[in-house]
């Protein structure tokens, strides 16, 4: 799973029936001493998520363990499709009948933004503060607390971090090693390192490209103190600047956009591009595809402020009080350091919890190269910010960059385009 899948998230947005859910007479909340701590009748909660592939084996089987574990609870997953835009797909006709809704799901935030504002998410900070059920504070959860942050939606904390990846610099490192080039700390560092290995293969292999040109815009923009949000100037001069590095890199050759190939591994296993930046997950896609007799690297992303990716778990208000605690119950073993560990190691995904993520064993993993380079490259976090018509506005920011790209390998001006992309932008907050 590389990316979040794209559907009509308006849809999902403009739904104006999600308000009947309040009379359920659930509360999204409860304080934490009114939790059950202890689940005596039988319990059954559902779980919707879309995961493929070892992905979703080590979920089954973790599962299975959490229910030997806790025989009155019983956990059903229900796969909605193999890629996430199926799940969004039916989480958003299902809000529209809140009865048809699970106990929890894999989602991002930005999904179940009217489902907070009427109040049919579950708010989690009292579970988490309760001892019994949860670890009586965030800080004992041994969960990133940006990752945390991550999965609130309006500073309410209604998800728990699951499978989380951020970006990570991929490099051929027999072509670097041909070329004698070393390996980028910095955005100069690889502006630089990609021209040199434009020149010196006689303009037969590009330097670098970025995997998601929103990623790549949102953290050059926070890197210069900007925050995504409705007051970001798409045509500002520091944003220009953004644009231009990318554009000026593809206009002369040196940088490269994946257009047609979609994703960057592709022309990375080939040789044409000698680096990319991309989620940690492109890892299993690089050992089976690139080039025999080529050889692959990993280094933190070349930027003090990376990207968290990936999904969480949400709870629906309308679980009973049962439910609710076993649906708990069983998010906390799934974040444990055992989980974490067989679920790090079996799938490429980034282990939540710091107690994995920090230990000298998954660090010296012998099946990816991930791990060495995690704590370097997730000191600062960054996330797309939650808020009305923000991922609207955060697609139409991959939109813009894929005009402007576009035109500069035509080796066509991009300045009105930048204007448009202005206008589009606005509008695309305002949807």
């Amino acid at each position: 799973m590389k990316f979040k899948n794209k559907v009509a998230l308006a849809a999902m947005l403009g739904v104006s029936l999600l308000a009947t859910a309040c009379s359920t007479g659930n509360k999204t909340s409860s304080s934490s001493s009114s939790i059950p701590t202890k689940i005596t009748k039988k319990t059954t909660i559902t779980f919707w998520y879309s995961l493929t592939g070892t992905s979703k084996a080590t979920l089954e089987n973790l599962t299975k363990e959490f229910e030997k574990k806790n025989p009155n609870i019983k956990v059903q997953l229900q796969s909605q499709g193999g890629n996430l835009g199926d799940l969004q797909s039916k989480l958003v006709s299902s809000l529209q009948s809140p009865k048809n809704l699970p106990t929890i799901t894999q989602a991002y935030p930005g999904w179940l933004y009217s489902a907070a504002q009427n109040k049919m998410l579950v708010n989690l900070t009292p579970y988490v503060n309760n001892k019994e059920i949860g670890w009586g504070s965030y800080s004992n959860s041994k969960i990133k607390s940006a990752l945390w942050d991550g999965a609130k939606i309006n500073g309410t904390q209604y998800g728990v971090p699951f499978n989380k990846s951020v970006e990570v610099l991929f490099y051929n490192k027999t072509l670097l090693d041909k070329y004698g080039v070393k390996v980028p700390k910095t955005m100069s560092e690889l502006k630089k390192a990609s021209q040199e290995i434009y020149e010196k293969s006689e303009h037969k292999v590009k330097g670098v490209g970025f995997d998601s040109l929103n990623n790549y815009y949102m953290l050059a923009m926070k890197e210069k103190d900007i925050d995504f949000n409705k007051k970001l100037n798409f045509a500002s001069s520091e944003s220009k600047a953004v644009i231009n590095y990318y554009a000026d890199g593809v206009k002369d050759g040196y940088f490269m956009m994946a257009g047609t190939e979609k994703y960057m591994s592709t022309p990375f296993d080939s040789g044409k591009v000698a680096m990319f930046v991309g989620s940690t997950a492109n890892e299993a896609y690089v050992k089976s595809g690139l080039t025999q007799g080529n050889e692959y690297g990993i280094a933190a992303r070349p930027s003090s402020i990376n990207v968290q990716q990936g999904t969480d778990i949400y709870m629906f208000s309308k679980a009973t009080k049962l439910q609710r605690a076993a649906a708990f119950k069983y998010l906390k073993f799934l974040t444990s350091k055992a989980s974490q560990t067989t679920w790090a190691n079996k799938t490429g995904y980034m282990p939540v919890n710091t107690d994995v993520l920090d230990s000298a064993s998954y660090k010296a993993s012998k099946n990816s190269k991930v791990p060495a380079v995690l704590e370097a490259t997730t000191k600062k976090l960054y996330y797309l910010p939650v808020t009305k018509n923000s991922e609207s506005a955060y697609d139409q920011i991959n939109a813009n960059m894929q005009t402007i790209l576009a035109n500069a390998g035509k080796k066509k001006n991009w300045t009105s385009d930048i204007t448009t992309g202005q206008s589009k932008l606005t509008a695309a907050w305002k949807q």
